[in-house]
């Protein structure tokens, strides 16, 4: 049998960002083991706004053997150290959930367990001035961490881009793998009748793609996991009751660049500020069972930080996941597997996970094994879960009682997963464990200090130390974060850098 013949034929239904990342992926990362199909019609749109990312999306960029200033170059994107969570604990207060530690662990014994002790004797500064990656993003100051395990290596990055056009890249790379792209609109699905399995896809115009494994990449409409084979939604509303979004590009006011997104809570949502290079991203996530969409819409032209570039859109949507994001021969990635609001920019990061997870546990000899399915399933599933309640606690961790929405959740009852990391938390000021999924210690962290939430009791052995040692420690941390900020370029300094190599290059 020959290679061509060995090769398991993938049809990959949707483009956007899902179905040309997952294209480019496998055709690049599995190009012995698959041929892949891709088929998208220019009539039916992206949702397109989804622009702000996590630090993982630069390993899946260098694996693909993508240039990273040719990327941001065409996707207008900036560089991202974290996120600043406005007004979500109390009104008139913030802080950075950054891409970074804060400290470092001495002793087995994390930083904050120390920083709180200190602060208990009033021996200490704010918690993000012990993160190099908080100070430098707090500075509008951008530098690519360290290689090594200095102080200049504890922190990581992002990129904020525009998504109508990271797409498009994503698929001339991908072109340049050997996908082969469809242009049409699917009419109907076959079916195996012994095994259920899809087995082509007809297009309006009577072309039939066939394949042995499909991956829907179609957006809400889940043509193939929700619509063909009825893979059952579970639906999160009532823990995330945010089910609608206004968005809108506006011009920016200033020229010096913000390398973080900012989100700001609002009487019945957040609103986000994504500053690309040639426009500034705006967006109001809103309960529609506490707000019209006509008010959002207002509500957001008021609070643009710059003149409007259009009118506000509305995108509906309901937070949950599928049960089954593998079923049969069809994997979902993307919003066709599930969604969950933008608050923490893990929309690609979740089509990323799902791509990496499908090429981990990709079929041998052109049949599926139901225990790497199962095993997908149970990844994915982690994945969304860990995700929903980090999002949930940014919500239910609040004082707020200014308008019914955040009196709703912070009173709702929230998941027992959820409610066995705070009671931790509150007791002894402790971060669940586990090697797998997104947003660990730090993060954590970030968002129970940022919002208030302070523990009842923390780690006995850091009374031990003399205070005024541990004292000394943390201002020679604060005093060398601040020498680092200070040689940083800034970072417009250092996008325009990287345009001028990268025009020194192509010459």
């Amino acid at each position: 049998m020959g290679e061509a013949q060995a090769r398991l034929r993938v049809v990959v239904l949707g483009g956007g960002t899902a179905g040309w990342m997952t294209a480019a992926g496998l055709a690049g990362l599995l190009p012995h083991r698959c041929t892949v199909d891709l088929i998208e019609s220019e009539d039916i749109g992206i949702v397109g706004v989804g622009e702000a990312t996590l630090p993982h999306i630069r390993g899946f960029v260098e694996k693909l053997g993508i240039d990273e200033a040719a990327f941001m170059k065409a996707t207008h994107a900036t560089y991202k150290l974290g996120i600043d969570f406005r007004d979500f604990g109390r009104i008139g207060e913030s802080y950075i959930h950054p891409f970074g530690s804060f400290g470092e662990e001495v002793g087995s014994i994390g930083f904050h367990h120390y920083w709180l002790e200190m602060r208990r004797q009033g021996l200490a500064a704010d918690l993000g001035e012990y993160s190099l990656a908080v100070c430098a993003a707090r500075a509008n100051r951008f530098a690519p961490p360290a290689q090594d395990s200095s102080l200049a290596s504890t922190y990581g990055y992002a990129y904020q881009f525009d998504a109508t056009l990271f797409g498009p890249f994503m698929r001339e790379h991908a072109k340049g793998q050997g996908v082969r792209r469809h242009e049409g609109l699917v009419v109907d699905v076959e079916r195996d009748p012994a095994s259920g399995n899809v087995t082509a896809l007809v297009l309006k115009d009577g072309r039939r793609i066939e394949g042995d494994l499909f991956v829907d990449c179609s957006g809400f409409r889940s043509v193939l996991l929700g619509q063909t084979l009825d893979e059952d939604w579970e639906d999160w509303t009532h823990w995330l009751p945010c089910d609608r979004a206004a968005a809108m590009p506006c011009t920016h006011r200033t020229a010096d660049l913000r390398p973080y997104t900012i989100a700001t809570a609002m009487p019945a949502g957040w609103r986000w500020q994504i500053p690309l290079q040639h426009r500034m991203g705006n967006g109001y996530v809103f309960s529609s069972a506490h707000l019209g969409e006509e008010e959002a819409c207002r509500a957001l032209v008021a609070a643009a930080d710059g003149d409007p570039l259009a009118d506000p859109r509305i995108l509906k949507f309901r937070p949950g996941r599928r049960k089954h994001s593998w079923s049969h021969n069809v994997i979902g990635v993307g919003l066709a597997s599930g969604f969950l609001e933008p608050l923490e920019s893990t929309s690609i990061y979740l089509a990323q996970m799902a791509i990496t997870y499908l090429i981990e546990l990709f079929p041998d000899g052109g049949r599926i094994d139901p225990r790497d399915r199962a095993e997908f399933n149970r990844l994915v599933d982690m994945e969304y879960d860990r995700v929903r309640d980090f999002l949930i606690l940014h919500y239910h961790a609040t004082t707020r009682d200014d308008s019914e929405f955040w009196n709703h959740v912070r009173t709702m009852q929230v998941p027992d997963s959820l409610a066995g990391k705070l009671e931790l938390w509150q007791r002894a000021a402790r971060i669940e464990k586990y090697s797998d999924g997104l947003f660990y210690d730090a993060s954590w962290i970030a968002v129970y200090v940022g919002q208030g939430m302070l523990p009842q009791a923390h780690d006995g052995r850091t009374a031990l130390p003399d205070p005024a040692r541990v004292a000394g420690a943390l201002d020679r941390l604060r005093h060398e974060i601040g020498r680092q900020v200070a040689a940083m370029p800034g970072h417009v300094a250092y996008l325009n850098s990287e345009r001028a190599r990268l025009a020194d290059t192509a010459v």
